[in-house]
Parts: structure tokens; sequence; C-alpha cells
């Protein structure tokens, strides 16, 4: 087990990205179809066949899912992932070749890097491409390669964040994986401690509460369109689409453990969760785990980031 989501059987991961430009995608790919749902909590998404999932809509199954930077621009991703699927003959079968059901979302990470350079569908294709059992790699890699935390003290004093994921194994056989593009408008703190990993910093560099700095506004000092926490939650239990829709609900408590404020009006936080395998065990555990490894990976995304973008970063501020 290497402690990442490609730890649950059935799934792998690929990413690609411009490191110049500070955007990228990540692709989650299905080795065989499975079943998906997802919960939207934030408040201005940027999401691709979502209605789809909606446990009262036919298709049950999915066969990727693209997460990418870019804002609404990065949704074209989705369509080199649907090409690398439709080259491999993956997808639902509807007489005349074969449709891929690709849900994305995305982030946005246009005021890092160049922002004429959002992920595409090439860049989408070769994420496919790149997919593997590897362990993910993490930090500003795929999705996380713009990401950015800490914007309520204006953009100059925000933190770099990036691309995690971790995983859990029960000795029932039971796997449960996350992965995250950590985007925030605010703080991620160690649940365990309280202690700010990455956030607002003031005049003097020191990080701050986001709440705080909140409290000083008559007004909400968010600034619009530059946020939003993606994810994707995988088991290898056996779920329906409703069940699947619950976990990814359940998965949320892991966002609002570890990031302060979540689900604010100016993010679109989103959550895929997918089963995989044929493991029995109750929808409340596979939630409550979902939510467990989500919390590990979204500090996992801002503890593996690098400083870019004339941002810093939680491991370049604690050298």
């Amino acid at each position: 087990m290497n402690g990442t989501i490609t730890d649950v059987p059935g799934i792998k991961i690929g990413h690609a990205q411009n490191t110049d430009a500070l955007t990228g995608c990540s692709v989650i790919l299905m080795e065989k179809p499975s079943v998906c749902g997802v919960d939207v909590r934030g408040s201005a998404p940027g999401t691709r066949e979502t209605d789809l999932l909606d446990p009262m809509n036919m298709v049950s199954v999915v066969h990727a899912i693209c997460l990418s930077g870019g804002s609404a621009y990065g949704l074209d991703a989705a369509a080199g992932v649907m090409q690398y699927l439709e080259e491999n003959g993956i997808g639902l079968e509807v007489g005349f070749g074969v449709v891929p059901i690709v849900p994305g979302a995305v982030l946005f990470d246009l005021a890092v890097g160049d922002h004429r350079i959002r992920p595409d569908r090439q860049m989408g294709y070769e994420a496919a491409v790149n997919a593997s059992k590897d362990p993910v790699q993490q930090g500003n890699v795929g999705a996380g390669t713009g990401a950015t935390v800490g914007k309520l003290n204006g953009f100059s004093n925000a933190m770099k964040s990036g691309l995690g994921s971790a995983s859990i194994t029960l000795e029932n056989g039971l796997v449960v994986g996350a992965i995250v593009a950590v985007n925030a408008v605010g703080h991620v703190f160690d649940p365990q401690t309280d202690r700010i990993l990455a956030g607002p910093r003031d005049e003097q560099g020191t990080m701050v509460d986001s709440v705080e700095v909140m409290k000083r506004y008559s007004f909400s000092p968010i600034p619009p369109g530059t946020n939003t926490t993606i994810a994707v939650v995988a088991s290898n239990a056996v779920l329906t689409k409703s069940e699947a829709k619950k976990v990814a609900q359940m998965a949320h408590n892991g966002l609002a453990r570890t990031i302060r404020p979540i689900h604010t009006m100016n993010d679109g936080d989103t959550i895929f969760s997918v089963a995989t395998g044929d493991v029995k065990c109750s929808v409340d555990l596979i939630g409550s785990l979902s939510a467990d490894v989500l919390a590990a990976a979204v500090l996992q995304a801002v503890k593996q980031a690098k400083a870019a973008g004339g941002l810093p970063s939680h491991s370049s501020l604690s050298k």
C-alpha cells in the first residue's frame, strides 16, 4: 500500500501540467465502469456531467473523472479524456460506438502564472495517457499546480497550496482513498493541533485566522472567482448511486475539519464519490472513512506544495 488513492482497486491517476503557466489537470481513470455520486456544497461551482449523477437519472457508472484548473475554461480538459477513452474502446455502448462518461470539476487558478494558458483537450488527453497505479504525485502537480489558499488579506498575502492524496485499508479488505486539489479562500489547519498550516498572512508575514480577518469587514472580503476545493473519494465497496451520493455528502466533513471557512458563496467545493468493487460495508462507515482520508489528503496538499508564483508555501516557511 502506498498511502494514496491508487491503493483502491480499480483506480488509476494521471496528471498533466504547465509549470510555467501554473495550471494543470488530474484524471481519475476507472479500470472498469464504476458507480459514482457527487455533492456540490460551494455556491460558485464549475462542473461537468454532474446532473447525470443524480440518482434519479439513467446512467449509473462513469469511466473517468477530470479535476482541472483554468476555471470554466478548464472544463475543456475532459474532452481529451473522452478522446483517450474512445480510442481505447471504453465508454457507454450506444450502438454507434461508445460514449465515455467523464464528469469533472474545475478550480480557479487564473490569478497565478499565465491566465491565457488553461487546461485544454490536449492536456486532458496527456493526463489520461499518464494514468497509472503508481503512488500519486502530490503538491504542485495536476489540478493542484496553480492552487492557492489564504486569500482574505489580499492575493499577495496568500500561500501556495497543491494536490494531496491519502488512503486507509481495513482488515476486511475495504480500501478507501481520496485525492483533492485545495484552492480554498481560507486557511488550512491541522485538526489535531488547530495549528494553521497555510493561510492568509499579515503585514509581518505571519499566518492569521481567516474568520478573524473577515470580522474586520461589514461586507464579505472574499475575492470572487478565486477559490474552490475539488476532490474524489473512492472505495472498493459495492454501492448504489444514491449511496455513493451519501458518501460524497459525508466526505465534505473532511473539508470542514481542515479548511476555514469552507463552502462559501465564492467557492465551488465539489466532491465525487466512486465505488469500484464488491466489498460490502455500511454506507455510514464508508462515508466516515472518506471524510477521514479526505482530511488527511487536504493536509498533504499544503505540506507537499512548493513555493511558486511569488507565493510561499508551508514547506518554504517551515525551513
